[in-house]
């Protein structure tokens, strides 16, 4: 009888092996292939810019120049960027998010110019190959990127309050809930301590009841929080009912998907992940882990038990299934995740991946709050969007 089971046990294994190897080898297939794509439409940039420039001029090996240089830091500082000294982290990680914005716009001037010139081809409405069209075209659009890239880190460095006065549909105690929320801070190499500061300035001057943090609030590795002290201006927060938080997809990029939970907590943050919690006997506030963990409870299981005579907030990071708040009788949802795109035309596919990609609305009984963001991942700008904090009177 053993030799039969053991033959099976060494079956089993080859199994596992073989299908383990499978998902590895498809991951790394995924990954090259990602990788390849990437470097081919970088290329498309580079040649069609060096095309655009005139023949004999010092202006396209100096446009080849920069842009490796831009490519260069951007994946030395997405690799290294958390590991390395923070001032030159920052500066590298800046300078080559800052390339992600100016490789979006170049590609689509480059293949709108394509298709100008393929119509040209067909129906002759300019001279052949439109050297001096793609040349003046290149100028107008690395000018209108400059302008863009102004405006918008302006538009990022100087948020916008937005403030919404809302009634829960339920019997009325003639009680007002002052509550500052923030989503999307990414705390890390860029938006560091200094920053935060800051945000921190900008959260108690509202004079808020209470603050809730509505996921992403580090960025990748806790590494630079722990460096910069960080936790001293996290504790700065005022708020006489407190200061939750949830998690965003971006805490599960930290060392562990705990670290950044430890981490806040240590700085007197409430941290909820799949919780509820009665707040001065009048409100609940529940905040449910991000939808990253997809062994996360389900929102009916998290409510059981819940007097829906008070007022119910849930803070959920990723704005998905929002039926699902109405169906279990939430009374002010708010998400964020979005970033309203961060930069155009991002906006435009968020509307389309979203019932309700940035904004408010009300569904049944049922408000929701999506937020742009406090901050954002990656490039320091927001060229049509915005970076917010929300203020919201609640009244119950």
């Amino acid at each position: 009888m053993l030799l039969p089971i053991k033959i099976l046990f060494t079956k089993q294994k080859s199994i596992l092996y073989v299908l383990n190897f499978k998902k590895k080898s498809m991951k790394i297939s995924f990954i090259i292939s990602v990788f390849a794509i990437i470097m081919s439409m970088n290329a498309y940039v580079a040649i069609r810019g060096w095309q655009a420039l005139p023949p004999v001029s010092f202006l396209r090996p100096i446009y080849l120049f920069i842009l490796i240089i831009l490519f260069l830091s951007l994946l030395v500082g997405l690799i290294f960027g958390s590991s390395m000294p923070h001032e030159l982290g920052k500066v590298i990680s800046q300078i080559g998010f800052t390339y992600m914005i100016i490789f979006v716009y170049l590609f689509i001037s480059f293949l709108i110019v394509d298709v100008v010139r393929i119509v040209n081809s067909l129906v002759h409405f300019g001279p052949v190959g439109l050297i001096q069209f793609r040349f003046w075209a290149f100028l107008s659009v690395s000018f209108l990127i400059g302008i863009a890239l102004i405006i918008g880190n302006f538009r990022f460095n100087h948020p916008q309050l937005v403030k919404l006065n809302l009634t829960v549909d339920k019997p009325l105690h003639n009680k007002i809930l002052k509550i500052v929320a923030a989503s999307d801070i990414h705390l890390g190499v860029t938006i560091d301590k200094k920053m935060l500061s800051g945000y921190v300035d900008l959260i108690n001057n509202q004079h808020p009841d209470i603050v809730l943090l509505v996921g992403d609030v580090s960025d990748r590795s806790i590494k630079p929080l722990i460096d910069q002290n960080m936790d001293e201006e996290l504790r700065r927060i005022q708020a006489p009912l407190g200061v939750y938080a949830i998690n965003g997809n971006h805490e599960f990029y930290a060392e562990t998907p705990h670290a950044t939970t430890d981490y806040i907590s240590e700085a007197g943050i409430h941290e909820l992940r799949d919780q509820m919690v009665l707040v001065d006997s009048s409100f609940y506030i529940i905040g449910r882990d991000d939808r990253t963990n997809r062994k996360r409870i389900d929102l009916k299981t998290i409510m059981k038990g819940i007097d829906k005579s008070k007022p119910v907030i849930l803070m959920d990071h990723q704005p998905w299934n929002l039926e699902e708040a109405e169906q279990n009788g939430v009374d002010l949802q708010l998400s964020g995740h979005t970033h309203n795109g961060q930069f155009f035309p991002g906006n435009l596919f968020v509307k389309r991946m979203y019932e309700l990609g940035y904004g408010y609305m009300k569904k049944g009984k049922t408000n929701y709050y999506v937020s742009s963001g406090l901050g954002l991942w990656g490039p320091q700008y927001r060229i049509g969007t915005q970076s917010e904090l929300v203020v919201i009177n609640l009244k119950y």
